[in-house]
C-alpha cells in the first residue's frame, strides 16, 4: 500500500505541477493579449494621426484653389458688368431718343380687329 499511495502522492503532485503550468500559460497568453492590444491601439492612433494630417495638409493644399477660384470668378464677373455698363452708357442716349419719339409721336388708328356696327 504504501507504493500505491506513493504512486497517488506522485500523480497528485504532477497534476498540481500540470495545473500550475497551464496556469501560468494562460497568465502568459492573457498578458499577451493585453499586451498585442495596447500595441494595436498605439498603432491606430498614430496611424490616425498620420491620416489626420494628410487630409489637413490636402484640405489645406486645395482651400487655396477655392480662394483663387472665387477670385477669378469675381474678376469675371467685375469685368462682364463693366462691359454691360459701358453698353448701357453708349446706347443710353439712342434708346432714350427712340422712346421719346415713340411716345410723342401719336398716330391715331382704330384697332385692326375693330368693326362698327350698323
Amino acid at each position: 500500500m504504501a507504493a500505491n499511495s506513493q504512486g497517488i502522492a506522485t500523480l497528485l503532485d504532477a497534476e498540481k505541477e500540470a495545473s500550475q503550468i497551464v496556469a501560468k500559460a494562460r497568465e502568459y497568453r492573457s498578458q499577451r493579449l493585453k499586451d498585442a492590444r495596447g500595441e494595436a491601439s498605439k498603432e491606430i492612433e498614430a496611424l490616425r494621426a498620420k491620416k489626420d494630417q494628410e487630409f489637413k495638409d490636402f484640405e489645406q493644399q486645395h482651400s487655396g484653389d477655392s480662394s483663387s477660384s472665387a477670385d477669378e470668378v469675381s474678376k469675371t464677373t467685375q469685368e462682364t458688368l463693366s462691359r454691360i455698363e459701358a453698353s448701357f452708357e453708349a446706347s443710353r442716349a439712342q434708346v432714350l431718343d427712340d422712346l421719346l419719339e415713340r411716345v410723342v409721336q401719336v398716330k391715331p388708328a382704330l384697332h385692326r380687329n375693330f368693326q362698327q356696327r350698323k
